[in-house]
């Protein structure tokens, strides 16, 4: 859990100015002042007109949530997938390591899904709120409680079939890279680079919808005459009326670029912890086993090291008398 809590928090922390970016692209009426022709010029344009550091506002709220919920993420995959493999044969078993990821996201969504709201609503252009805890009492005593998972059935709906792609892609990555599953940093980096990027890739038209349903833009309501956006199928009808087929890929560029490094870095992150974890484990374990063998009591006089010890001065002394009684 220990391993799953860092990897988490590393990859959310550091690209997070990659994931602002991203959301601000998904905007459906995106302010004249917040119109980003790359990725590139979006950070120039935050940082130059809104502060230095404007893309990293919110970046709490994401270490709050992201610890705990990627500890519960990855101990549930690990465990998920060692259950579903158990009896299997040796190869790729794509549909358990699938069905592993999926389970996984039930227990990561219900803990991320509020942090969410938090976060793109402190990321979007002329945000009112200034800090985390403003926002989260905002939320509650305007909206209600509901509000912090009104876009959990779209964020399940998305991350499910991201999450499953995602291990999917890992593992079978991993065995063409690193098929007897040693500690290999740069295989660990590769193969969790090509599995978010691929995933990302495949999941962006939810991605942009669940975006809609977080900020409940108010340029995006007026436009539409709405009141609030409910739901993933008023948020895919709102989308396709005011941006067509494209309005469903929009921050594409910027989603898979912050997943690619993101997920390579939680998959390095995680991989060495765990790999750093288990060989401390292993390396107690075993001293444990041998003070069981040899207890203090006995380990003092009879155990194999002090013996060899008590020998090599017993033969020290010796040699020092001969020498003595024979110059």
């Amino acid at each position: 859990m220990m391993a799953g809590s860092m990897a988490g928090i590393g990859e959310h922390c550091v690209m997070y100015p990659f994931d602002c970016v991203k959301t601000r692209m998904q905007s459906m009426q995106p302010s004249p002042h917040a119109a980003y022709k790359s990725i590139p010029d979006a950070l120039f344009k935050m940082v130059r007109y809104e502060g230095l550091f404007r893309p990293m506002r919110g970046m709490s709220a994401v270490m709050t949530g992201a610890g705990p919920a990627h500890a519960m993420y990855y101990s549930c995959y690990e465990k998920l997938k060692e259950m579903f493999t158990a009896d299997a044969e040796p190869g790729h078993h794509v549909l358990a390591h699938g069905a592993a990821g999926c389970f996984s996201t039930l227990l990561h969504d219900a803990v991320m899904n509020p942090v969410e709201v938090i976060k793109q609503r402190m990321q979007m252009f002329n945000s009112p709120f200034k800090r985390c805890r403003e926002c989260l009492l905002y939320v509650y005593n305007v909206e209600g409680p509901r509000a912090f998972y009104r876009s959990y059935t779209t964020q399940l709906t998305m991350n499910v079939p991201y999450q499953s792609l995602h291990f999917m892609m890992y593992e079978y990555m991993q065995d063409l890279t690193n098929a007897d599953r040693h500690y290999n940093p740069k295989a660990h980096m590769m193969s969790g680079a090509i599995a978010g990027a691929f995933a990302a890739a495949a999941t962006t038209p939810l991605d942009v919808c669940k975006t809609l349903l977080n900020t409940q833009e108010k340029t995006t309501l007026q436009r539409t005459k709405q009141t609030q956006i409910r739901g993933l199928v008023h948020a895919v009808q709102v989308v396709y009326q005011l941006r067509g087929l494209r309005g469903y890929f929009r921050g594409l560029q910027p989603r898979v670029l912050f997943q690619m490094p993101a997920t390579a870095i939680a998959w390095s992150v995680y991989e060495f912890f765990k790999f750093f974890l288990s060989n401390r484990h292993n390396h107690i374990s075993a001293k444990e086993k041998v003070m069981e063998k040899y207890p203090p009591s006995i380990t003092s006089k009879t155990s194999p090291v002090n013996m060899v010890s008590d020998f090599q001065s017993s033969t020290k002394a010796a040699v020092t008398v001969a020498a003595a009684t024979n110059p």
